[in-house]
């Protein structure tokens, strides 16, 4: 009887390094790099507007779409944490649709809040939250027009799940490492926060509203690959980053009521990718 509690440790002593989990962190350069780059951009809370103009008691809300880059399949091929595995899928949507609510308060502060619920769209499912604290410091006239300093600081957090590691046409690719496997169900978090600064105009009686501005962006994506092939042996590898992006802004709002509005913005981080969003948003008291 003695016996059985040293078997079963030595059972679970060479199970160990089996079941462990591999976690892999690529260096700058590396296509896994690139990939965390590319998404994170539109992905990140941007501003979407100049500095905060609404004040205590009024709110407003914004249904953007974000359009989300594309890269060739040799930028989606991974390098180091995966070699020689074929492209990662990557292509889901062509634009990312997020609704923003914004409310005014004291001081000329704007808290902006954000969620994208789990809705799976085009084999994709993401549950992501953003939120931004804005503040406005008025600066005068710029010329004969008023102009304002805008400080923000934001985050995106929460998972994208998606067959991203092996999809449906890579399970049939008998020259694919997925091929008879099981469809992956990875695990994306992209974890984007940021501190940026805006300069915002208003023009045409304050019906037009420029605004240009920059920052920086902290980037902590973590990848949890989830796949069993078809030997049954499951690959749980997690790819983890830590990166730091300078980022650059500039958009216009169009009023065209008093309440509704329509807003462009050009979104880049010139190391990694340039994205475009538009809004319709519509202000209540």
């Amino acid at each position: 009887m003695r016996l059985i509690p040293v078997t079963l440790s030595l059972a679970a002593l060479l199970a160990g390094p089996a079941a462990a989990q591999t976690v892999c962190r690529p260096p700058a350069g590396s296509n896994e790099v690139k990939v965390f780059g590319t998404f994170a951009v539109p992905l990140a809370f941007g501003p979407l507007a100049g500095p905060p103009s609404l004040e205590l008691g009024q709110g407003r809300i914004q249904l953007e779409g974000s359009y989300l880059p594309t890269l060739d399949a040799a930028a989606r091929t991974p390098t180091i944490c995966r070699p020689g595995k074929g492209p990662e899928n990557t292509d889901f949507l062509f634009a990312l649709p997020r609704p923003r609510l914004l409310l005014g308060g004291p001081a000329r502060f704007q808290l902006e809040l954000s969620w994208i619920p789990p809705i799976r769209i085009n084999g994709a499912k993401a549950n992501l939250v953003g939120l931004a604290l804005a503040r406005a410091i008025p600066l005068g006239r710029l010329g004969e027009d008023e102009a304002s300093l805008g400080l923000r600081v934001h985050g995106t957090l929460g998972v994208i799940r998606a067959p991203i590691t092996c999809d449906d046409p890579e399970l049939e690719n008998p020259n694919s490492e997925c091929y008879q496997g099981t469809r992956s169900d990875d695990r994306y978090h992209p974890n984007v926060f940021g501190a940026e600064g805006s300069l915002g105009w208003a023009l045409a009686r304050g019906r037009f509203r420029p605004y240009v501005g920059g920052g920086l962006n902290l980037l902590r994506p973590r990848f949890q690959v989830n796949f069993v092939n078809r030997f049954g042996e499951v690959d749980s590898t997690r790819v983890e980053a830590n990166l730091t992006r300078g980022v650059v802004f500039g958009g216009a709002t169009w009023l065209a009521t008093p309440r509704v509005g329509i807003t462009g913005e050009v979104y880049a981080a010139p190391a990694d990718a340039v994205t475009g969003r538009l809004a319709i948003g519509y202000g209540f008291h």
